[in-house]
């Protein structure tokens, strides 16, 4: 095998046209997998999916209300983590075990986000052992101090 380089060997973050920038933090559940907590890019923050875990100790509470609040407390943090809040969210994706949780979590979730609203897709997924995942998008709130191009600028 030569020498070069490629997919998965952490080059190719090198040839993205836009810094990239991980987060993390401990006041949320550590990744399970070989993915970032959220990465900050192009003006946006992207949050990997979070999961009703209580950071630290793992602990998922029964119910669709119970992890719905912990999950978006979870989301909460990451993104406080990337100096950002749940007002700069623009777009959400919800995993529900069942969509028959669809009206729970949406009562919760209303009182997470204020009008406008982010746009939203809710969709039935197999989870495994939650009934809740979310993930997010948001405008980066310092993305011009970080030396991160605006969608203007990289339309440019």
């Amino acid at each position: 095998m030569g020498s070069g380089s490629g997919p998965g060997d952490g080059s190719d973050s090198a040839r993205l046209p836009i810094p990239v920038r991980p987060v993390s933090t401990e006041k949320a559940p550590a990744p399970s997998a070989a993915y970032s907590q959220a990465l900050i890019a192009g003006g946006f923050i992207f949050v990997a999916g979070q999961r009703p875990e209580e950071p630290g100790t793992g602990h998922v509470p029964d119910g669709i209300t119970a992890q719905s609040h912990l999950t978006l407390r979870n989301v909460s943090s990451v993104l406080a983590a990337a100096g950002a809040k749940l007002g700069d969210v623009v777009k959400v994706t919800v995993h529900l075990a069942d969509i028959k949780y669809f009206r729970e979590f949406n009562s919760v979730y209303a009182k997470y986000f204020e009008t406008p609203f982010p746009v939203r897709t809710t969709v039935g997924s197999q989870l495994r052992d939650i009934l809740v995942e979310v993930d997010v998008i948001a405008l980066d709130p310092a993305g011009g101090e970080r030396g991160t191009p605006s969608l203007t600028e990289l339309a440019g």
